[in-house]
């Protein structure tokens, strides 16, 4: 099909002068200084800011530009890099198979339909990094309007639920609801939305409830638009997203790839020694707000930053693809012929960072270029008093999927608290501890203070 493609456009190429387009197409081109300039078009996802260190922050910080800069030095060549902005993995996926964007970043699933489209269109790719992860699924999260009188997935039985069809949001949607005793293809009414659209689809009333990843479920809860119904994390399954490059670029240009790697390291390096800074970066450059970008990109935040492939995470991209075959949106795929771990070592033999640990309760004041984390929840509700609070997130008692404290359902358990993204799930504590009780979050300050 490749070569089908190629000899319908080599006649119009013969007449066409060298222009500087995606990919190699620029090899021939030639740069002020008469040095041959090769065009780099890197796909990305603003806002979905697991991604950062491959999009958003890698670009602001201008490491991939500084790393192809340094290279230019001694192959002789220019470098120019085109970002391409999208809101979710699929059109990546169409551009990289066309041949029209080198290095994309996506969630799981998204990957897992890059994988099988570029085999299908004899235009092979390939996994060669994460970006972020959570070890079990809390980047997902289904969510409500405010005051809906759902509390629980058994409810949205009947009801219509705005998704992106073949996300990693999709994925933790279909498999909560077969938990749940559902049928995902005949008991929800299921509606295959842009995340946008979606979150003006809940205001509006026009669907019952939300599946979606990071940042959205995060940012309609900031924004008192949604109360998180169901956390992903509850499905105890691995989910990350990561950086797929096409294999015929990669075999072409490994000393680019290489480049796109160690600056991607380094932006990892600077997301984990300074949070906040690159929080405030990736709101500037988003118009997210900074808390939320915070809530999953900062020090306890719900994703971790590792480009190194994890067993326990390639593991989970296996046991994807059967939900996305039912679905009928791959047929198969070969995820241990997909994954390649040999660039990663040969562009940054830097050892992987640590494991992600257990969140903590972390506090943001007014002001400050740092937080402040405790040992407990009610540590954090004490400091909480009279403070002039940024904001303030605290993990789930359960899942360990941190959240606002405002918005979290708040337990008190003796001389304890504890709380949970979900009322469903402090329920569910409550009725297995004698003595228990929930607590409306402004009554959880006062008492614990």
């Amino acid at each position: 099909m490749r070569s089908r493609r190629l000899a319908l456009a080599l006649p119009l190429a013969l007449f066409l002068p060298l222009v500087t387009a995606c990919g190699d197409a620029a090899d021939g081109a030639s740069g002020p200084s008469g040095a041959k300039t090769v065009t780099v078009t890197v796909g990305y996802q603003s806002k979905t800011i697991n991604t950062v260190t491959a999009g958003t922050l890698l670009r602001s910080l201008s490491y991939f530009e500084q790393e192809l800069a340094a290279a230019g030095k001694k192959d002789g060549l220019a470098y120019r890099v085109v970002w391409q902005d999208y809101a979710t993995g699929a059109p990546i996926t169409a551009q990289m198979t066309a041949g029209k964007i080198d290095i994309g970043s996506m969630g799981d699933f998204p990957l897992l339909i890059n994988a099988a489209r570029g085999k299908q269109l004899e235009e092979p790719t390939r996994l060669v990094a994460v970006t972020g992860y959570n070890l079990r699924g809390g980047l997902n999260t289904v969510v409500t309007g405010p005051g809906s009188p759902l509390r629980s997935l058994a409810d949205l039985k009947g009801r219509k639920v705005s998704t992106s069809v073949g996300s990693a949001a999709d994925g933790t949607l279909v498999r909560a609801l077969r938990r749940a005793g559902l049928d995902p293809a005949k008991d929800v009414s299921k509606l295959n939305q842009q995340p946008s659209v979606g979150a003006s689809a809940l205001a509006a009333g026009s669907v019952d409830a939300l599946s979606q990843f990071v940042a959205w479920p995060g940012l309609l809860a900031f924004q008192g638009r949604a109360t998180a119904l169901y956390d992903g994390a509850e499905l105890n399954l691995p989910t990350f997203h990561g950086v797929t490059v096409r294999e015929e670029f990669a075999e072409r240009r490994p000393g680019v790839l290489d480049a796109f790697l160690r600056a991607q390291r380094r932006a990892t390096d600077e997301l984990r020694a300074r949070p906040v800074a690159a929080a405030e970066s990736v709101a500037k450059e988003t118009g997210l707000p900074a808390e939320v970008v915070y809530l999953y990109n900062g020090a306890q935040g719900i994703a971790t930053f590792d480009p190194a492939l994890r067993p326990e995470l390639i593991a989970a991209l296996k046991e994807d693809v059967p939900v996305l075959k039912e679905a009928g949106l791959v047929k198969d795929v070969d995820v241990d012929a997909f994954v390649d771990t040999a660039p990663l070592r040969r562009a940054v033999p830097a050892p992987a960072y640590p494991k992600a640990t257990a969140a903590k309760p972390e506090l943001w004041l007014r002001g400050q270029e740092s937080t402040r984390s405790f040992d407990n929840p009610g540590a954090l509700l004490r400091a909480l008093k009279g403070a002039d609070v940024r904001a303030a997130y605290v993990p789930d008692a359960v899942t360990g999927t941190l959240w606002f404290a405002d918005r979290a359902v708040w337990v008190a358990d003796g001389g304890e608290w504890r709380a949970f993204v979900t009322r469903a799930a402090a329920e569910r504590y409550v009725s297995g501890h004698a003595g228990s009780r929930i607590v409306a979050y402004a009554d959880a300050v006062r008492l614990a203070s």
